[in-house]
């Protein structure tokens, strides 16, 4: 069971989320992206988008430092463990709470709003509950956890495991003894990297990279350019 859930289940996660994201992109283009309601509701969305993606930002690069980084590292440069879980807690709490928070308006937005929940479809359902399950999970690791039972030191145990599905030389045995509540965030996070391809998730691979350089649009007031057309024809026809 530790084989097929710590070394098994992520390939098989990672290459439903490639296979499934070329498919994707191959034969069904025309609904690449996330769909947008705004025009059926634009508060809750405003305040749910906002949050959920500044704070997905920070959240992925605090990911970066505690599992990519390794524990090496930080002490080659003098970081001391209290500091670096000190800081993780303070300001990873607070990315973490301000995703969950937009999750959790943008969940609330797609099942209570009746407009919008007639015009999504069970896909997006499953992709909001998910991502609210893997944030829940990890938000809970790092204010409720680490606060009862101290700083779990994951750089010496998840980091490692992590490192190694990436270099294709996983070891489940770094896994077996997590606590459980963080072992549910990884398994979870995988699941939703595998449901990704098939939900509007899949516009994580359209940065709009392109839009900042982009031309702008210029927008013309009706009532200017019908008054400019009136002043041609009067004095011409």
């Amino acid at each position: 069971m530790a084989q097929f859930l710590w070394v098994i289940f992520p390939y098989l996660s990672i290459v439903v989320l490639i296979t499934g994201t070329i498919y994707r992109y191959s034969y069904n283009q025309m609904l690449w992206g996330s769909k947008s309601s705004e025009i059926l509701e634009k508060r809750l969305l405003r305040w749910g988008s906002l949050l959920f993606h500044w704070g997905i930002i920070f959240v992925f690069f605090g990911h970066v430092m505690g599992l990519i980084i390794p524990l090496q590292v930080y002490q080659f440069f003098g970081i001391p463990s209290e500091f670096y879980h000190m800081n993780a807690e303070i300001f990873g709490g607070l990315a973490g709470l301000s995703v969950w928070i937009g999750v959790l308006l943008l969940l609330i937005r797609r099942i209570g709003n009746k407009r919008i929940r007639m015009n999504s479809t069970p896909s997006d359902f499953v992709a909001l509950i998910m991502l609210f399950i893997v944030v829940s999970l990890g938000l809970y690791v790092t204010i409720i956890y680490n606060t009862i039972h101290g700083p779990y030191e994951y750089r010496t145990t998840v980091a490692p495991w992590f490192r190694g599905i990436m270099t294709l030389h996983p070891d489940a045995a770094h896994m077996v003894h997590v606590p459980l509540i963080l072992q549910l965030h990884a398994i979870s996070a995988f699941l939703l990297f595998a449901i990704s391809p098939f939900t509007r998730l899949v516009h994580i691979w359209s940065a709009p990279i392109a839009y900042i350089t982009r031309a702008p649009i210029l927008y013309r007031s009706r009532v200017q350019y019908r008054s400019i057309r009136d002043q041609i024809v009067n004095r011409y026809f």
